[in-house]
């Protein structure tokens, strides 16, 4: 009858009710549950299984560049990060009410992984998010404008709950991305949230962006409701070389 019951857990695919059966039948428990009990184990089993693996397949989805956690960041108070306000953000209701959260500081001072570290933590949320570098995003949908994909390649932006637009700033935008960005921006208007790291503080964006009218309505949905971060203190990379030195 075991027998006979694994045969079909694999078939449908049970995983993990197959592992806990197999390791209550294996270490002779089963004599410690009643019926409920068991039956309750192996679902939960099941539950925790399929789980994981939907924040593995979110995170791989994601396409993060960088592999962080919240529980990884400094919060040396040089840094100029609010744990408090972290710990907030981490708990992701800014995704729930379409907030965005905007990093900002010098080179090498942890912004793409505090961006990230929160990213990971919408998908253990259950949330879908996407990682961009922001130049190679231009690039790819200028592309898809000359092959006819880029209506296609905004609906799978738009479809995201969370997007990251890592490295923002690094050149002027021409007129072409200049749209592009307000068609994204437009896109997650109170649909979605967008988190947003730079080298350039805020203030300077719009002479990043040019085009005063199409700054004001980029920056006036951006800006708005967003929470904003930024940090100071030396390159954490130049420290990791010092360590390692």
């Amino acid at each position: 009858m075991n027998e006979s019951t694994v045969a079909k857990m694999k078939q449908m695919k049970l995983h993990g009710m197959h592992n806990a059966f197999m390791t209550a039948i294996e270490s002779g428990k089963t004599d410690h549950y009643t019926i409920d009990q068991f039956m309750s184990m192996i679902i939960d089993a099941e539950w925790d299984e399929r789980h994981n693996r939907r924040i593995e397949r979110s995170i791989t989805n994601a396409l993060f560049h960088y592999k962080s956690n919240i529980e990884s960041i400094n919060f040396d108070q040089s840094r100029n990060i609010d744990r408090n306000l972290i710990l907030r953000l981490a708990e992701c209701s800014f995704v729930e009410k379409n907030e965005n959260i905007l990093i900002t500081g010098s080179t090498g001072v942890g912004k793409s992984f505090l961006g990230t570290a929160l990213g990971y933590q919408a998908c253990i949320e259950g949330y879908r998010v996407s990682y961009f570098n922001t130049a190679k995003l231009f690039a790819k949908l200028k592309m898809a404008k000359a092959d006819g994909t880029y209506l296609r390649e905004l609906m799978k932006i738009q479809r995201q709950d969370v997007i990251i637009l890592d490295d923002f700033g690094l050149q002027a935008l021409d007129s072409q991305n200049r749209i592009t960005l307000l068609e994204i921006i437009e896109d997650r208007h109170n649909n979605g949230s967008i988190i947003v790291t730079s080298q350039i503080p805020v203030q300077g964006w719009y002479d990043i962006i040019g085009e005063k009218t199409i700054a004001d309505a980029i920056l006036d949905r951006l800006i708005h409701q967003a929470h904003r971060v930024e940090l100071h203190g030396e390159s954490m990379r130049k420290k990791k070389s010092i360590i390692k030195e």
